[in-house]
């Protein structure tokens, strides 16, 4: 007599060995811009820092490994009679080679004691643009502080304290609790480097993070050459000072980088844009118009050439050890400690992916991570060794995660223990990554023991089968 059991058994065995078979063997980890994921083919990177003080100037001098100089930021493309835009932030790398390489430190002088144990961490809140989860522009914009009182669209970094619950962004604290923060040193000072907007003219953007990523008062290295009314640009090349009108999209896709000529657009040879002039699909005018930087946003300048050669980025900043301006400066004293966090932009990315770099103290003739070496004249010699560091991919992690039961590491953060001896930068990319991934890990989790459960059931089955007395008795 034909048993059916056998046939049927069989048949889920293998239904749930191809079930574990698909649910195990493909892995969840992919690209998906229209979520905010891209993950680098580098999870990690190597950068290398010295500085030297003399008693007005304080000099960093940074290098990192880069296979291409990115310099062009933000252009605008003449097509058929349009200028279209090339260079806004997206997930990953842009397409087009027209997003800028970057270098920013992030600088406190102990008015944010989580800072030396826990680096940049703390300064992603909720909801950050470009993760997944970001909040709405049209959130941001109707916000009273954030949109109203700043003009802001997205949530940038930001420190713990500024929000009465660090898990919602839109707590920001009252404007007299900012200042007072701001007065007492709660906040963290800003270096930013850019190679296409800052370094053509010699300048480093001058920051500050609070409530926000706010600009130093004064006046930045560049402004947006853009007349939204017209949808044309404000200004173009002087051809008798340059000898161009424009430069060439072929030029720009193919990342043609000349530092001795002309690759961005300045005051100083810039006229207002001519709209009747002959142009020619495929010029392109830069979206950005640098300028000398002024006031405290026009502290940090660039000390010497910052190139890209051989494959390296050698990039010297220098600034007043005492701005004078303490609401944006963190100033640099002799015995003075520091805490420094680093992170570069290379390879045509912007936004957030970046990869970043554990805290480290810094003395002024103080025993320090990175020592800074005191010299008379004008020029350091650099004759130091390099301190030398290793930057990570930091993913999607928010500091309301970090602090969360979600975070097996909570408990020790609330205890105060810092990251550094407990994490290497390997460790916390792979951290990242898995965070960009948290819900379709635990739903792969879940598939792959709910099939092996149905496997081992069917084998336990099909056993029971085999050698019950009803089959035994079966048998002729």
């Amino acid at each position: 007599m034909h048993d059916w059991r056998i046939p049927t058994i069989l048949g889920g065995l293998v239904l749930a060995m191809g079930l574990a078979w698909i649910t195990q063997g493909t892995g969840v980890i992919h690209n998906d811009p229209e979520r905010n994921i891209y993950i680098p083919g580098q999870l990690t990177m190597p950068l290398q820092v010295k500085v030297a003080y003399n008693p007005e100037q304080i000099f960093f001098r940074y290098r990192w490994p880069a296979d291409q100089a990115y310099v062009y930021h933000d252009m605008l493309r003449f097509a058929d009679g349009e200028w279209i835009r090339h260079g806004n932030s997206r997930a990953g790398p842009d397409p087009d080679n027209t997003y800028e390489d970057r270098v920013t430190m992030l600088v406190d002088d102990g008015g944010v004691p989580e800072f030396a144990r826990y680096g940049g961490y703390i300064t992603v809140g909720a909801n950050a643009r470009f993760f997944t989860d970001s909040a709405t522009p049209a959130d941001v914009t109707a916000h009273p502080h954030l949109g109203k009182t700043l003009g802001q669209s997205d949530v940038r970094k930001h420190l713990p304290d500024t929000r009465q619950d660090i898990s919602d962004w839109r707590t920001v604290v009252d404007a007299d609790a900012l200042q007072a923060q701001r007065e007492v040193g709660y906040f963290l000072d800003l270096w930013h480097w850019r190679a296409g907007r800052s370094n053509p003219v010699g300048m480093s953007d001058d920051q500050w993070i609070g409530e926000h990523r706010h600009g130093d008062a004064g006046q930045g290295p560049y402004t947006t050459n853009w007349d939204s009314d017209a949808k044309q640009p404000l200004w173009m090349f002087d051809p008798e000072a340059t000898g161009i009108h424009a430069l060439r999209w072929e030029d720009i896709q193919a990342n043609r980088v000349d530092f001795d000529a002309i690759y961005y657009l300045a005051e100083t040879f810039a006229i207002p844009f001519d709209a009747t002039r002959n142009w020619q699909n495929g010029d392109v005018i830069p979206r950005r118009l640098l300028r000398e930087g002024a006031g405290s946003r026009g502290d940090i300048r660039v000390h010497g050439d910052a190139r890209w050669r051989d494959g390296y980025w050698d990039v010297t900043l220098v600034r007043s050890r005492d701005t004078g301006k303490p609401l944006d400066d963190k100033m640099f004293r002799d015995q003075g400690s520091y805490t420094l966090g680093f992170a570069v932009h290379r390879n045509a990315t912007g936004s957030r992916w970046h990869y970043v770099s554990h805290p480290y103290s810094l003395g002024l003739g103080r025993d320090a991570d990175i020592q800074a070496v005191a010299f008379e004249g004008s020029e350091p010699d650099w004759s130091q060794a390099w301190f030398e560091t290793t930057l990570f991919y930091p993913g999607q992690v928010n500091w309301p995660l970090l602090i969360s039961r979600a975070h097996a590491g909570s408990a020790d953060i609330a205890e105060g223990k810092p990251v550094h001896p407990r994490h290497s930068e390997e460790q916390l990319a792979h951290y990242g990554v898995e965070m960009e991934f948290n819900e379709a890990i635990i739903r792969q989790w879940w598939l792959t023991l709910a099939a092996g459960l149905f496997l081992l059931a069917g084998v336990l089955v099909g056993l029971w089968f085999s050698f019950s007395p009803t089959r035994q008795g079966d048998r002729p």
